[in-house]
């Protein structure tokens, strides 16, 4: 595909931004309380296609890891407004989504081809951008990830419409066809 037919990337600005140097990390690590305030909620909630966000916290401890990278390990918990898909109706869900993450340097990230050298069981591993990371933009994906995508109050049951008359076939007008060729 030639430079001038590739689409654009879309790019998202991520509205709740809590960055995070690695030299703002002590040896023994820091903990971080994120609350996000009412015009964050509102543009998270648009981002992430919700009704509304009353609630949007995140927990964070942050500690070193090796040369230069950084392990996160926290809870992102929220109250969303979304719509039941059965009823319409509006549907408030509480989120609790654990983050387990290690962000190395670039550097220790394998190169395409090569397969990792570290152990599999560990946190995810993410490449640490410019020496820091950004909580808020963290808490975000991990809220977006943990909705229901299909979220439905526990009482809405389906109910077809009532059909007046049988739908006809659309291969009825070729029945019909047939009928007359044969004769018949």
């Amino acid at each position: 595909m030639s430079e001038q037919h590739k689409p654009a990337p879309v790019i998202v600005q991520i509205p709740w931004q809590v960055p995070v140097a690695v030299e703002d990390v002590a040896e023994d690590g820091r903990h971080f309380d994120l609350v996000a305030d009412a015009t964050t909620r509102a543009a998270v909630a648009r981002i992430a296609g919700l009704r509304d966000l009353p609630r949007l916290e995140a927990t964070f401890d942050v500690t070193r890891h090796g040369q230069g990278g950084l392990r996160v390990i926290g809870l992102v918990a929220a109250t969303v407004g979304q719509s039941c898909v059965v009823t319409m109706e509006p549907l408030a869900n509480e989120v609790a989504e654990e983050v387990a993450l290690v962000f190395v340097p670039q550097s220790a990230m394998p190169k395409d081809g090569e397969t990792a050298t570290y152990d599999r069981r560990a946190e995810d591993r993410e490449p640490l951008i410019g020496g820091s990371i950004d909580l808020g933009a963290l808490a975000t994906e991990f809220l977006i990830l943990s909705l229901d995508p299909y979220p439905r109050k526990p009482d809405a049951i389906f109910q077809p419409p009532a059909d007046s008359k049988p739908e006809e076939s659309p291969f009825a007008a070729l029945a019909a066809l047939k009928k007359g060729g044969d004769g018949g």
